[in-house]
């Protein structure tokens, strides 16, 4: 899962980097509303954490900018101003969720997993499609009664897929969610990590569960 942070302070914006990739969260940082508005538009993110009291341009006027430009990532507004006034606001101006610094790293990550659930229309963090069941929380998959072993990156693969089923997934959507902006799209990682994916998954189910579908991308079949 990637996820934006655009905060000024520095200390807290690495603190909550350090915190979210313990948790197997990939973390890029802005850390003015300008540099967060350009990496928004860019890139495709999971989750966005907008502080609202930024050096440059207030958080509101981020936000609006966001959604004016249909950039439908789930916003997690993060701030010291708990004024009701203030949160109403961020509210209608189409943030997801609110959190008044300062705030404990697992209410965090449990606040950015359920802003990404409702925004897949899930109510529950397990996915299942028939016999595969995905669960984000424990970082965890199985066919069945076959757990299936998996590396941090193929997990990470495998969850983006399964959050857009039963839709065809580009090369280019899943580099953007499992990678971060340091990531060389030339490489032949993503290649080797989808290769053992397919690999586990069939060992698993005995079944070609990830097509390659021809100058498209993956799917997973039911």
């Amino acid at each position: 899962m990637r996820v934006l942070v655009i905060e000024d302070n520095r200390e807290l914006a690495f603190s909550v980097q350090k915190g979210l990739e313990r948790e197997k969260f990939l973390v890029d940082l802005a850390f003015t509303g300008l540099e967060g508005e350009e990496k928004a538009y860019v890139n495709t993110y999971d989750a966005i954490l907008l502080d609202l009291n930024l050096p440059d341009k207030d958080g509101l006027a981020i936000l609006h900018f966001l959604r004016e430009k249909a950039i439908d990532s789930p916003i997690i507004i993060i701030t010291a101003r708990d004024e009701i006034e203030e949160r109403a606001k961020g509210l209608d101006f189409g943030a997801d969720d609110y959190l008044v610094k300062p705030f404990e790293l697992l209410e965090l990550t449990a606040r950015i997993r359920a802003v990404v659930r409702r925004f897949h229309g899930r109510a529950t963090p397990q996915i299942k499609i028939n016999e595969l069941m995905i669960d984000p929380v424990k970082r965890c998959a199985s066919y069945g009664m076959h757990e299936i072993a998996l590396k941090p990156k193929e997990f990470d693969i495998l969850l983006c897929i399964a959050q857009k089923h039963p839709a065809v997934v580009s090369t280019e959507e899943i580099a953007e969610h499992v990678y971060d902006e340091n990531f060389n799209p030339f490489s032949s990682v993503l290649r080797v990590h989808m290769a053992r994916l397919k690999k586990q998954l069939a060992q698993a189910s005995g079944k070609d569960l990830l097509k390659t579908i021809r100058a498209k991308g993956y799917q997973l079949c039911e």
